[in-house]
């Protein structure tokens, strides 16, 4: 038996239940006029969707059936990146399993619309996430018979009593775990694995499930390398012996890498293996906890690594490679920049016929005709340095970021000019460097606000920082400093030309190479991202930052239950009702004041009265675009000041 076919074994030992899911999945798999060609598995983190998909890829080979298989993790979520992962041409028969949807979640209209109705006849669909299909999968006559949807939920309790029965437990310890755990498959495994480790008949369980099992989990680990070999892999979006090799030394690293493949936790696909997600944040912020000194050391290291990898990584990889560095951002003051609740609803691509017209119309809108003008000569100059942004299920341009590279003193754009002239002032260019301008950032829904389109934008103005020879100075472009210098900072930029209505951050690479400059960007301290405690004391930036975001969201109850003030002491009851009415409380309260007056109606038309762009809400008060974006920043920065004044206040008192 070889080892392929001994983890072929061991898997089936180990699988329990879903006697229905995968009676679904044969009926697809034999085919006929009546079976699904596309089966939605849907469940909660760790509930074992991706041990049930691996049972489905192993009947599927069974019967003869090649298996193309997908890992939303690990790809870039757009079209594209999607297209690449599949690696070609998918031929009649094919079974096409994509697991980690909801990380490219995005792609749903255009997987629906586009993608699964170009496959060939015979091939089967099986996706799997957190979230449950969109609604108009149903809606859509084609796809009420051909897609099956199957919840995945938790084992019954025979099902989870016959996993740890094929763990070899006695049975008092499976007695204890089974009250701990229920029947969730991941913390029974983990309950497994610890109470293998220890022994005997009695296993104890603590107050939180996941986070004792970890606890333990981590303590039993052999000595101090598997221990870093671990903390690297809870920091890193995927690890390789590679990266191993650069954090524990060539020696151990291949031993190291064999270890985490063995873990319960960890799994692989092609570009390394990776730690389930609630497993890798509670190790990464307890072994941050543990060892700070340690933990800044490891990630120092992990960046260098993939600061080189992303330096020369094929241009089809590229922007993995960039995707990979930014994620170790995600921790810190700075997280909210970079981690993004969902992806895939825009993608990345190049200027195509017909984006001018409508990058044209997007500039007027929201900076008016003298703007549009600008982006019109730059077209003609660089059309090379402009990035359109797409929706994923349309293919619509919806935002676009236009990235100049400067050898000589550009004329007609008043903030070319002023960048160039500092540049002259303070250390001019040398023979073969460039100045790298970030001049637009245009996403009309959300203007200059942190929004999935923007963060697609800051991962290519990192790549053009990291990939592009020559690069001396660069600039990045902002109407509202106070909302971005925070990251301005933190990335080595500093606020140095004013062209009102806007200012450019800049930074001078010849002093700052790469390799300092990613350690001065470590991602700080542990107590202002995770809290500890049900109150969460937020910096006076990202409190701000979560106000405008709450302004923002006021709509939409999905995000506003992921905004961090929902844990501020002010919030005191129901966050789902307190938070709205907070906000509403405070825009109103500018009414009071005569001089807030024109700020509150700026506010309440622009975020309570759905109009559906900044540009509509200008022309409905009948302001001038540039006056009503004055009023709007100033109108949030009172309402931030509010808060922040009632939140830290011993006491409740009104606004």
């Amino acid at each position: 038996m070889n080892l392929a076919e001994r983890l072929r074994w061991a898997r089936e030992r180990a699988f329990v239940g879903r006697s229905a899911e995968l009676a679904e999945f044969r009926v697809a798999l034999a085919g006929g006029s009546d079976s699904p060609v596309l089966l939605y598995v849907h469940g909660p983190g760790g509930v074992g969707k991706s041990t049930l998909l691996r049972r489905f890829a192993d009947e599927a080979r069974d019967a003869g059936r090649r298996v193309i298989e997908v890992n939303g993790r690990l790809i870039d979520p757009s079209p594209a990146g999607f297209t690449a992962a599949v690696g070609g041409p998918v031929v009649a028969g094919v079974v096409l399993i994509i697991d980690a949807f909801e990380h490219c979640q995005g792609l749903e209209g255009w997987l629906r619309e586009v993608f699964v109705p170009s496959l060939p006849e015979e091939t089967l669909v099986i996706i799997a996430g957190r979230e449950p299909p969109s609604p108009v999968w149903r809606s859509d006559l084609a796809w009420q018979d051909a897609m099956t949807v199957c919840p995945l939920g938790n084992l019954s309790p025979s099902e989870a009593r016959d996993l740890l029965e094929s763990r070899g437990l006695p049975a008092a310890a499976r007695d204890r775990i089974l009250d701990f755990a229920g029947g969730h498959p991941l913390a029974l495994n983990l309950g497994a694995s610890v109470a293998a480790a220890v022994g005997g008949d009695v296993w104890e369980p603590t107050p939180d499930v996941l986070a004792a099992l970890l606890t333990q989990l981590v303590g039993d680990v052999p000595g101090p390398v598997h221990r870093l070999a671990l903390e690297v892999a809870g920091h890193a979006m995927t690890t390789t012996e590679g990266l191993l090799r650069a954090v524990v030394g060539p020696q151990q690293a291949g031993e190291m890498f064999d270890w985490l493949r063995r873990l319960p936790v960890a799994d692989w696909g092609r570009r390394g293996l990776y730690l389930h997600d609630l497993v890798s944040d509670t190790i990464d912020a307890d072994l941050r906890w543990r060892d700070p000194q340690g933990y800044a050391e490891m990630h120092r290291k992990v960046g260098h690594h993939l600061l080189d990898q992303a330096r020369t990584a094929p241009d089809a990889d590229a922007m993995v490679a960039i995707r990979e560095l930014s994620y170790l951002k995600r921790y810190g003051p700075m997280g909210s920049y970079f981690q993004m609740r969902r992806e895939g609803d825009f993608h990345e691509d190049v200027l195509r016929p017909g984006d001018e017209a409508v990058i044209t119309v997007f500039t007027e809108a929201t900076e008016g005709p003298e703007s549009a003008a600008i982006v019109q000569r730059w077209l003609g100059r660089q059309p090379e340095g402009f990035w359109v942004y797409r929706d994923s299920h349309t293919g619509r341009a919806e935002g676009f970021m236009l990235s100049l590279a400067l050898t000589e003193p550009p004329s007609g754009d008043p903030v070319a000019e002023a960048a160039w002239a500092y540049v002259e002032k303070v250390a001019p260019l040398r023979p073969g460097e460039h100045v790298r301008l970030t001049r637009y950032c245009l996403y009309p829904p959300a203007y200059y606000e942190i929004s999935q389109v923007l963060h697609l934008m800051q991962l290519r103005i990192c790549a053009d920082w990291i990939r592009r020879p020559g690069v001396a100075w660069s600039f990045i472009i902002s109407p509202y400093p106070e909302v971005w210098a925070p990251l301005m900072e933190h990335l080595g930029h500093y606020r140095t030309v004013e062209v009102p209505p806007f200012c450019l951050f800049s930074c001078d690479w010849r002093t700052t190479p790469q390799s300092i400059w990613f350690d001065r960007t470590q991602p700080g301290s542990l107590s202002e991202d995770v809290p500890t405690r049900a109150v969460q004391t937020l910096t006076r930036t990202a409190f701000d930052q979560a106000v405008r975001e709450a302004l923002r969201d006021w709509h939409r109850p999905d995000e506003l239950a992921a905004n961090p003030l929902r844990h501020a002491r002010m919030v005191a009851g129901d966050p789902n009702e307190v938070l709205p009415a907070l906000i509403m409380e405070a825009v109103d309260a500018l009414r009071d004041d005569p001089r807030d007056v024109k700020l509150h109606a700026v506010l309440a038309t622009t975020f309570f009265h759905r109009v559906p762009n900044q540009a509509a809400a200008a022309e409905r008060l009948g302001l001038p675009f540039s006056t009503y974006r004055r009023h709007l920043d100033r109108g949030q920065q009172r309402v931030c000041e509010l808060l922040w004044r009632r939140e830290t206040t011993e006491h409740k008192v009104s606004i």
